[in-house]
């Protein structure tokens, strides 16, 4: 068992040190959701994540999938795509630029690098697939994002004959809004062998609006062989998404991807004025991950799960996939340790990708350094700034005779100009009596 270091459990660490060490990370936290409420926004009150773990075992016993540490549930049809996010291994997704015609208030693109730039100009995606091609990389997942690629339909035409030309075994997929679509674009995409598109819904679109956008799933369905619908869940709209899933399984689409709701770090506003909370514990893990998303909103996790559970007891046919903001960042942590050389005291764990040590601190570092001795272990450091020794999670239980507090680090390895630089992250807690690798980490 592994347990989260908060102010209540901080309190109750025996060992100084090791109370002193983990304060560090707290104040860290408490820092970050300064900031945080320094953006606008208040963190919710209500932590849900007790509530959520019993909907997935609940959505589970009725037939539901729970995958990528409880990060994602579906039922019915998964996207290939999809599934391979989890690692993000031979997996590449481009954009033309990040222009848009729509200002949707919850858009996270500003974040990305270079929006400015690239929302005025484009990329060549060409080059870049053929670079790729050229270093003999594989990619069996490619897709074209934005900004809104149809824009610029000649260059996204040419973008998949591209891609099919030099990856013809790829997956491929378009997300867009689905505003120029017609006819013609989709039989030159169909040509170049396009797998699957998806389009997004808005609920604050007219009902006009959203009518449109069904229509032109409809017309998809004839040039595309995989059509989908992707679209974050605002919280509180719960049924006008129930009527969303039973439209889309009327048309007979092939599935939705729920997305978790997010806060962009920018529009506060028009957060604020819709009453819009951060989730509370936004991460399991905090970190600067790349992905751009922003910061969940407290209740669109629960609103994601209730309609997974509606598609199951309403008996819909269509995938219906939650896709939470965590299971955004997999794919990221995994490329960044799989199969890359670690320190021996390290564990790459297969649960969440973060490399794992052990530490025991200040007065109980000799009691742990005899019993290692005594069974020849030598694996470990001591680091005499912040008085702890860290060893491998595996010899964890060897010290099951002690009656001490240990320390389950999390890290990432990160690339600097300098070279590779090992980055703690967070600081838990277990003892070696309750520690059981096969199912803590």
């Amino acid at each position: 068992m592994i347990v989260e270091i908060t102010p209540s459990v901080l309190s109750t660490i025996k060992n100084p040190k090791f109370r002193s060490y983990a304060d560090i990370y707290r104040n860290v936290y408490e820092r970050f959701l300064e900031t945080v409420r320094a953006s606008g926004l208040e963190i919710d009150s209500k932590d849900e994540r007790e509530e959520n773990l019993v909907r997935r075992a609940r959505m589970a016993r009725k037939g539901a999938i729970v995958r990528n540490d409880d990060k994602r549930v579906y039922v019915g049809r998964l996207s290939p795509s999809c599934a391979a996010c989890q690692t993000g291994l031979g997996t590449a997704t481009f954009f033309i630029s990040l222009k848009c015609h729509r200002n949707c208030f919850y858009c996270f693109n500003p974040n990305q690098e270079d929006y400015e730039y690239y929302s005025a100009r484009t990329r060549d995606c060409l080059r870049e697939l053929d670079q790729i091609h050229a270093s003999g990389a594989r990619l069996d997942h490619i897709g074209l994002t934005g900004g809104e690629p149809l824009l610029h339909k000649a260059e996204t035409i040419e973008f998949f004959r591209f891609a099919d030309s030099r990856f013809p075994d790829a997956t491929t997929r378009l997300y867009t809004s689905g505003d120029h679509i017609e006819a013609e674009t989709l039989q030159a995409l169909q040509r170049a062998h396009l797998d699957e598109i998806r389009f997004s819904i808005r609920l604050h679109d007219s009902e006009t609006a959203r009518r449109h956008t069904f229509d032109q799933i409809a017309l998809a369905k004839a040039y595309v062989p995989n059509v989908m619908v992707e679209m974050p869940v605002v919280p509180g709209a719960l049924e006008e998404m129930k009527q969303v899933l039973l439209e889309l399984d009327r048309l007979q689409v092939f599935g939705i991807n729920l997305l978790e709701f997010c806060f962009p770090l920018t529009n506060a506003d028009a957060f604020r004025e819709k009453g819009y909370r951060i989730k509370n514990r936004p991460y399991r893990v905090l970190y600067n991950y790349g992905y751009a998303g922003g910061l969940p909103v407290a209740g669109s996790e629960a609103d994601c799960l209730e309609l997974v559970e509606f598609a199951i007891d309403a008996g819909l046919p269509l995938g219906v996939h939650y896709c939470s903001l965590e299971n955004k960042h997999t794919g990221e942590i995994y490329q960044r340790h799989f199969e890359r050389p670690i320190a021996e005291r390290m564990y790459f764990s297969p649960t969440d990708y973060f490399l794992k040590s052990a530490k025991v601190f200040g007065k109980d570092i000799p009691k742990a350094l005899q019993v290692f001795d005594a069974i020849g272990y030598k694996g470990y450091e001591v680091n005499r700034e912040h008085h702890y020794l860290e060893f491998h999670v595996n010899q964890i239980q060897a010290l099951k005779a002690l009656e001490i507090e240990v320390g389950i680090s999390t890290s990432v390895m990160e690339d600097r100009p300098d070279g590779e630089y090992l980055r703690e992250l967070q600081i838990d807690l277990t003892t070696p009596q309750t520690f059981e690798l096969a199912s803590d980490l």
